[in-house]
C-alpha cells in the first residue's frame, strides 16, 4: 500500500547524494535542506503512481524496485520509459505545467522512492542557486531520456535496438516481463522472443 514519511533513513539519503552530486555538488547544508523536503513512498507490485488524467506533483528518485511510466495507443500499453534503482521517473510535463497527465506510472516490482512535491521543489530554488540548477538539471534528464528513446526508436531498426539495450540492461531483461521489454524497444513481443533466443544460441564472443 502507499505510504509517505518525511524520516529519510541515512542510507536512502546515501544512494540520493551520489545521484545528485554526478550532477550538482551540494554542501551539507543544502543537501540537509533538501533531505527534508523528500517523502519517501512505497507501492506495491502493479500498483499505479499516477493515472492518466491526473496531475503529476512528484519528482521521483526510485531507491528500490523497477518502474514503467506508458500510454494508450488505442488499446495497447506504449512503454516509454522503464526505471530502476538510482534512476528518475514520472510525468515531466504533467509535473511542469501543472496539467492532467497523459501517461500512467506503475511499479513493476514493490518499489520505494524518494520524492519531492512541487511546491516544496519550488521552495528549495528560492533557497539557494545551485538549488535551482538541481532542480533544472533534473527536469531537462526526463527530457533528454524521452529524446533518446524517440530516437532509438525512430532510427535504429530492431535487431539494433534489441542489442543496445540488453547490452546496456541485462538486469531489466532478468526482472521486467519480456512484453513489456518489447513494449518500449518498439516491437513485437514475437519479435523480442526471436531476437533473445537467437542471443542465447550464439557462440561466447561472436557478434
Amino acid at each position: 500500500m502507499f505510504a509517505a514519511n518525511k524520516l529519510t533513513p541515512p542510507t536512502l539519503l546515501d544512494t540520493l547524494r551520489q545521484f545528485v552530486s554526478s550532477h550538482v555538488p551540494l554542501s551539507n547544508e543544502e543537501f540537509a535542506l533538501l533531505a527534508e523536503m523528500l517523502e519517501i513512498r512505497n507501492f506495491d507490485k502493479k500498483q499505479q503512481l499516477l493515472k492518466v488524467g491526473e496531475v503529476e506533483t512528484y519528482l521521483n528518485f526510485l531507491v528500490k524496485g523497477v518502474a514503467r511510466m506508458y500510454f494508450l495507443k488505442d488499446k495497447t500499453e506504449v512503454i516509454t520509459h522503464i526505471a530502476r534503482e538510482n534512476e528518475m521517473i514520472g510525468a515531466s510535463a504533467s509535473f511542469l505545467s501543472g496539467k492532467p497527465s497523459s501517461y500512467f506510472v506503475e511499479a513493476l516490482e514493490p518499489c520505494t522512492f524518494l520524492s519531492i512535491s512541487r511546491q516544496r521543489l519550488q521552495q528549495l530554488y528560492n533557497l539557494s542557486p545551485r538549488m535551482d540548477k538541481l532542480g533544472r538539471l533534473m527536469t531537462t534528464y526526463f527530457f533528454l531520456q524521452k529524446e533518446a528513446w524517440e530516437y532509438e526508436s525512430v532510427r535504429l531498426d530492431a535487431r539494433e535496438r534489441f542489442t543496445r539495450f540488453v547490452q546496456n540492461n541485462k538486469d531489466l531483461v532478468q526482472r521486467v516481463p519480456q512484453k513489456y521489454l518489447a513494449s518500449y524497444l518498439n516491437m513485437k513481443p514475437e519479435t523480442f522472443s526471436r531476437l533473445k533466443n537467437g542471443l542465447g544460441r550464439r557462440p561466447p564472443g561472436s557478434r
